[in-house]
């Protein structure tokens, strides 16, 4: 009876170990959610990047990869979300943009006015000059573009007039060269 007994708790302590080592679905959820995170990185946005890693943790709190990448947002948050701020200025295709004589201020309005109206206001470009020295105000810029990207209008009018961008976190900047 003793053997019986002992074999008896012997099988259902084995098949409780065998249990608990093959049902991967919290491991398996939890490498989905970091790999979420991994696209959203590369997307431009952090928030949903935190939000999934958190989630991987959650799920496993022993992966490694979403507590490194959990990390590494502390100190890239703001660098990622720039990036993901120029892809979608660059993604709207402006039907056309036309100036003459303009100023790049008057230029600038129109291209944040036209990016609004083409992406239902999802993208909103909020641009920022900085010149204190007033070396941007003199350009005159004149352009006939059709059919092309935002992120190509601007680059033609800081051609035009001498100035650079840095895309932030919540703006573009623009500077004189």
């Amino acid at each position: 009876m003793k053997t019986i007994a002992s074999i008896l708790i012997a099988a259902a302590c084995a098949s409780q170990a065998i249990a608990q080592n093959t049902n991967p679905a919290p491991a398996r959820n939890a490498e989905t959610f970091y790999r979420q995170g991994l696209a959203a990185e590369k997307a431009g946005d952090p928030v949903a990047a935190r939000s999934a890693y958190a989630e991987a943790l959650r799920l496993q709190p022993g992966h490694a990869n979403a507590r490194y990448r959990l990390g590494e947002l502390k100190i890239q948050g703001p660098a990622i979300a720039a990036k993901g701020r120029e892809a979608k200025f660059g993604a709207v295709m402006i039907p056309e943009f036309k100036v003459q004589e303009a100023s790049l201020k008057e230029c600038l309005e129109a291209l944040e006015l036209i990016v609004g109206k083409q992406s239902n206001d999802e993208v909103s470009p909020n641009f920022i000059v900085q010149d204190p020295k007033g070396q941007l105000s003199t350009a005159k810029i004149t352009l006939n573009l059709k059919k092309i990207p935002a992120s190509g209008v601007l680059r033609y009018l800081l051609d035009q007039s001498a100035a650079k961008a840095r895309f932030d976190e919540h703006a573009i900047v623009i500077v004189p060269k």
